[in-house]
C-alpha cells in the first residue's frame, strides 16, 4: 500500500535498529535499503460486522402438526451396515449338486450309446471274416464311434470337475456339521482324485469322510461306509484299472489287438455308464445329508365331545 504519510521524527532501521531519518534510500549504518512504509489491514468489501444474535425465545414445548407427518425412519430396529453374509458350504454343494447329477446322467446315456456302438463294431468284425461288408454299414459304424467317443470324453471331463469341486465343498460342509476342520485339503483332494493309483482309495476315503460327517457320528470314530459307498467304490476301482488297460494296449497292432481294444472299450464305457449313475444317486443322497438338521414338526390332535 502508499504510505499514509511519514512520521514526523526519527525512525528505527528495520535491519539494524538504529535511529535514522524518516524517508526511503539506504541506511547510513548498515548501508540497507529502507522504506518507511505503514502497512494498513483493512476488511474486504462487503464484509461488515458480525451478525447479533438476537434472544432466544422460550421454550414452548415439541412441534404440533396438523396430520400424521409422513417423514422420518421405518419403525425398526437399528441395524449395522455389513458386507453380505458368506454362503455356506452346504448350500454351496446343493447348488453344485443340481447342475452335477443330470450332468452325471446325461454322461451315463452317452456312455451307454458308446458302449453300444463298440459292440456294433465287434458284430462288424466278426462278420467280415465270413464275407465282405458294406461301406456304408462300415462308414456308419465308424462315425458312431467316434462321435460316441469324443462326446463321452468330453463329458466325462467336464462331470469329472463337477465331481471334485463338489467333494470339496461337500467336505468342508460335513466337517463344519461337525464342529471340525475338514482332514484333507482342497488340493489333497484334488491330487487324490486326478493323480493315478493314488485315485483308486482316495476317492471312496473322502466320499466316506462325508458321509461320517453327514451322519452326525463321532470325530473319533473311524468312518464306516456304507453299502451304497462301497458299491460305487468297487465300481470306480474297475473303471480305472479298465482305463489304464486300455491305454497300455492301445500301442499294440494287429487285427487281434484291434478285437481286444473293442472289447476293452466296450467294457469301459458300460463301467462308465455304471459309474455315472452311482455317483448321481450317491450325490444326491449326500447332498440332502449335510444340510442342516430341522426340527421335527409335531402334531397334537385334540379330541372334543359335543356334551363336554
Amino acid at each position: 500500500m502508499p504510505p499514509r504519510g511519514l512520521p514526523p521524527g526519527p525512525v528505527a532501521c528495520p535491519s539494524c535498529g538504529r535511529p535514522v531519518a524518516p524517508g526511503w534510500g539506504p541506511c547510513p549504518y548498515c548501508a540497507r535499503q529502507r522504506a518507511s512504509l505503514r502497512w494498513v489491514a483493512t476488511p474486504p468489501p462487503g464484509a461488515g460486522a458480525p451478525p447479533t444474535l438476537g434472544a432466544r425465545r422460550p421454550y414452548t414445548g415439541p412441534p404440533s402438526y396438523r396430520g400424521v407427518p409422513r417423514w422420518g425412519f421405518p419403525a425398526l430396529p437399528f441395524l449395522r451396515e455389513t458386507g453380505p453374509e458368506p454362503v455356506a458350504d452346504w448350500v454351496r454343494a446343493r447348488a453344485l449338486a443340481q447342475t452335477l447329477v443330470p450332468a452325471l446322467w446325461a454322461t451315463a446315456a452317452v456312455a451307454l450309446l458308446a458302449a453300444g456302438a463298440e459292440i456294433w463294431r465287434y458284430v462288424l468284425l466278426v462278420m467280415s471274416r465270413s464275407g465282405a461288408l458294406s461301406a456304408g454299414v462300415v462308414s456308419a459304424s465308424d462315425m458312431l464311434v467316434a462321435g460316441a467317443g469324443w462326446l463321452v470324453t468330453v463329458l466325462g471331463l467336464l462331470t469329472g470337475l463337477l465331481v471334485v469341486g463338489w467333494s470339496i465343498r461337500a467336505s468342508r460342509a460335513a466337517a463344519g456339521r461337525a464342529g471340525r476342520v475338514p482332514s484333507r485339503s482342497a488340493r489333497d483332494i484334488v491330487v487324490g482324485w486326478v493323480v493315478p493309483v493314488v485315485n483308486l482309495s482316495v476317492p471312496g476315503s473322502v466320499l466316506a469322510e462325508i458321509e461320517h460327517g453327514a451322519l452326525d457320528r463321532p470325530a473319533d470314530q473311524r468312518p464306516r461306509p456304507s453299502r451304497q459307498l462301497l458299491v460305487w467304490w468297487a465300481v470306480w476301482a474297475v473303471g480305472v484299472v479298465l482305463a489304464g488297460m486300455v491305454f497300455a494296449l492301445s500301442f499294440r497292432t494287429g487285427v487281434q489287438a484291434r478285437a481286444d481294444g473293442v472289447v476293452l472299450h466296450a467294457l469301459v464305457d458300460l463301467v462308465a455308464a455304471a459309474v455315472a449313475v452311482l455317483t448321481a444317486r450317491l450325490v444326491a443322497g449326500l447332498s440332502v445329508l449335510i444340510g442342516p438338521v430341522r426340527a421335527p414338526v409335531r402334531e397334537t390332535l385334540v379330541a372334543v365331545r359335543a356334551g363336554d
